[in-house]
């Protein structure tokens, strides 16, 4: 199994795709494995981007639901998508 079949099954990501036009044309010409190298990359990015500029990807996190509403809840099991 090749990187990019690994990530398109993992990650759900085509690298060989171009982001912009959406064309198959992209060839992988390196692959980076050397911890020492990948670590220098991460800190130049870090310091190009600070985390403060850095778009969070997460919500904030929120408290669980109080029990006096776990009566409002319903869950629905089944679903019919071509209503």
């Amino acid at each position: 199994m090749t990187w990019a079949q690994r990530l398109k099954r993992v990650f759900n990501i085509d690298i060989t795709e171009c982001e912009k036009c959406e064309n198959h044309n992209v060839s992988i010409i390196a692959c980076i494995i050397d911890a020492h190298v990948i670590q220098k990359i991460l800190k130049h990015l870090d310091k190009k981007y600070p985390v403060s500029a850095q778009p969070t990807q997460l919500p904030p996190l929120r408290a669980p639901p109080k029990e006096q509403y776990a009566e409002d809840f319903t869950i629905q099991r089944e679903f019919n998508f071509g209503a």
